[in-house]
């Protein structure tokens, strides 16, 4: 089997293109997608009943304009279907980037402001118009106004890289990722928690080196992590990790998988506490399908997945209609999947025509938004819309 740290994960190509010019740009890209997260998608029947997604839906992914010529957008989120928010940055030299966060009124993008220098924001979580945190490289906090740049807090492990973010309804945010000392392989989780003047270090379980991709909050005592473990030597396998919060301490709980597989999950979305998705890969041997794992409330079990080739996936959301949606896939190959409820098991569907970085529904609406970069050229920034 490939090592470990072979395995594809959520690494940017956009990373690799800019690391000679741009040693500072580690993060790696992040989704964060409107769940119980921010303001909640709106209620949906429960994931055992949703129905499938209607055929006729299929194609209608529609590119709009991206006031940002060359670039990259690495995470979207929405209020509604008026407003919505996505960050990213724009080349502006061989050698310089300037972190932009876009604002979607309905109508068209506009650029909003510009980031902190240093930033490279590559997750996103929008409370409202005037409450609005990204992380990367930084933390950065917008009031409505103005971008605040804040410190992480240090960690033993070494310089800590946040993946992803959320807000939880008693103000405070949530940033996950992994610290390291020297490179990716060396990595172990890290989650850092906002209490309304500093970020604050999270104590977590052993769990080895490894790293969190993606986290959602039903509730302030109630929030789950998701990601992978490393495997431990060449002959055992990476795992899905899932570590959950319940108010006063972080557990890791186990995960469903095919066994003798590397699995690792990249995303993470709760509707109610008992209605959560997590959503990932497994790879054996050069074959790697997509990994779906569903929590009702008691345990968490393995849902049925298409084989699709490179199907790794990074995203999961639910329409205010009840449509729920998966998408990720790797590099110009998009991957997308949508909940057939009545076969209980996940189907392929139209996927957005970009490099998804970022992916959200929108609450009380059957729209779903993805963004990153064109499928050609080189580092076109690309917004795309699914109407419901």
């Amino acid at each position: 089997m490939p090592s470990p740290h072979s395995l594809p994960r959520k690494r940017r190509p956009v990373r690799v293109s800019l690391l000679a010019v741009l040693a500072a740009a580690t993060a790696t890209g992040a989704l964060v997608l409107t769940g119980l997260d921010g303001e909640p998608a709106a209620s949906a029947a429960t994931t055992g009943h949703a129905s499938s997604s209607s055929p006729s839906r299929a194609d209608r992914w529609q590119a709009t304009s991206v006031p940002v010529a060359k670039g990259d957008l690495t995470a979207i989120a929405a209020l509604s279907d008026k407003q919505a928010w996505a960050v990213g940055y724009r080349l502006k030299s061989a050698t310089a980037l300037e972190a932009v966060a876009l604002r979607w009124d309905g109508t068209s993008w506009a650029q909003e402001s510009t980031l902190p220098e240093n930033s490279f924001p590559q997750a996103l979580a929008v409370r409202s118009g005037a409450d609005i945190w990204t992380v990367g490289s930084a933390s950065a906090h917008w009031d409505g106004t103005r971008w605040t740049a804040h410190q992480l807090d240090k960690d033993p492990g070494g310089r800590v890289v946040p993946d992803a973010v959320t807000t939880t309804s008693d103000g405070k945010a949530w940033t996950v990722g992994r610290a390291m000392n020297r490179s990716v392989k060396d990595g172990v989780p890290a989650i850092q928690s906002w209490d309304g003047k500093s970020w604050r270090r999270q104590a977590l379980p052993d769990v080895g080196k490894g790293e969190l991709s993606s986290v959602t909050a039903v509730a302030p005592d109630d929030i789950w992590a998701v990601g992978a473990a490393y495997a431990t030597d060449a002959t055992s396998p990476q795992t899905a990790l899932l570590l959950h919060w319940n108010g006063a301490s972080w557990k890791r709980v186990t995960a469903p998988g095919p066994q003798e597989s590397h699995n690792w999950l990249g995303g993470v979305t709760a509707f109610a506490a008992d209605d959560i998705w997590a959503v990932g890969g497994s790879t054996s041997g050069s074959t790697e399908r997509p990994l779906a794992v569903h929590w009702n409330g008691t345990a968490w079990t393995a849902a049925k997945t298409p084989n699709v080739a490179d199907g790794r996936l990074r995203a999961v959301g639910k329409t205010g209609t009840g449509e729920l949606w998966a998408v990720g896939g790797k590099g110009a190959a998009p991957v997308a999947l949508r909940w057939n409820g009545q076969a209980n098991r996940w189907d392929t569907a139209s996927a957005p025509d970009v490099v998804v970085r970022g992916f959200t529904t929108v609450p009380k609406s059957a729209d779903l938004w993805a963004v990153g970069i064109a499928p050609q050229g080189d580092l076109i920034p690309a917004i795309t819309r699914l109407k419901g």
